[in-house]
């Protein structure tokens, strides 16, 4: 198999028959370039399957909303479109990580955590558009457990008895990673560059063209979630931190052990809100 032959089979997922109703029907609304926040709204307001998730997402720690937000209108207000549509993409693909791959929403809601905490202690602008670009790093996994359930599942265990990163592995067996799937479908999406590039690029930071610092903070927060052991995310060993992305963060090594210390309790919390969800 090529990359040729994988981007082709993506580029018309919502055809397959694998494909998660709820997320086909996501597909069907944030693909077009011009849905208004209220056409989402309704959109979303008409499941109330749906409607839970996003609210529980919104007000869990991971956005730092706790108990506030109401509404769907009220959380399209506040977080605007690239989160709620980068929103509806995580929550959508739950049940897909659950069944398929055990501990992938956990790693990804702690990427998303790090993610926050981080982009705050930059002073970056948006820290909650940064965590969701953590929180969808792995979403090519998923587009791949989706379209290639079996030919992923076992690159899976081979990375259990190689010595190779699960990026290198989809390189040779697949012609691309999961990573840049995450950006090719992340462009399909009409997803703007702030989320693209941190998707695309997490493994290597270094070519983000235009937020190589965003990008630089999903990838260290992938790596603290990798290194702290939380959920899975198909890698046997923690990736080493992009020598670019140290220096563009500036941080010393004091300041990821109050990292760490800070993301404990919002991790716990988001833990166990959503181990009951069905």
């Amino acid at each position: 198999m090529n990359s040729q032959e994988v981007i082709e089979r993506i580029d018309k997922i919502e055809n397959l028959p694998t494909i998660p109703s709820i997320l086909r029907k996501i597909l069907g609304i944030i693909e077009d370039p011009n849905v208004s926040l209220q056409k989402i709204s309704e959109f979303v307001a008409s499941d109330p399957t749906l409607t839970a998730r996003i609210l529980k997402m919104v007000n869990s720690p991971v956005y730092g909303f706790p108990g506030r937000i109401s509404s769907i209108n009220h959380a399209m207000v506040i977080l605007g479109l690239n989160v709620v549509k980068g929103l509806l993409i995580g929550v959508s693909v739950f049940e897909v990580m659950k069944k398929n791959m055990v501990g992938l929403w956990e790693h990804s809601l702690s990427s998303a955590i790090y993610a926050k905490i981080i982009s705050k202690k930059k002073d970056l602008d948006a820290p909650e558009e940064i965590s969701v670009a953590a929180l969808l790093h792995d979403i090519g996994k998923v587009i791949l457990l989706i379209a290639f359930k079996d030919e992923y599942t076992k690159i899976l265990e081979i990375a259990k008895t190689r010595e190779n990163f699960l990026y290198e592995l989809e390189k040779e067996h697949l012609g691309i990673t999961h990573a840049e799937i995450g950006g090719i479908v992340g462009k399909k999406w009409n997803f703007p560059l702030k989320l693209i590039e941190p998707i695309m690029n997490h493994h290597r930071p270094q070519l983000s063209k235009n937020f190589e610092l965003e990008t630089s903070v999903v990838h260290l927060s992938n790596i603290l979630a990798l290194s702290r052991g939380i959920g899975y995310s198909g890698e046997i060993y923690v990736n080493p931190i992009n020598p670019t992305s140290w220096q563009n963060l500036n941080f010393k090594f004091e300041d990821i052990k109050d990292i760490f210390m800070e993301a404990e309790e919002p991790i716990s919390s988001s833990q166990e809100i959503f181990s009951s969800d069905e």
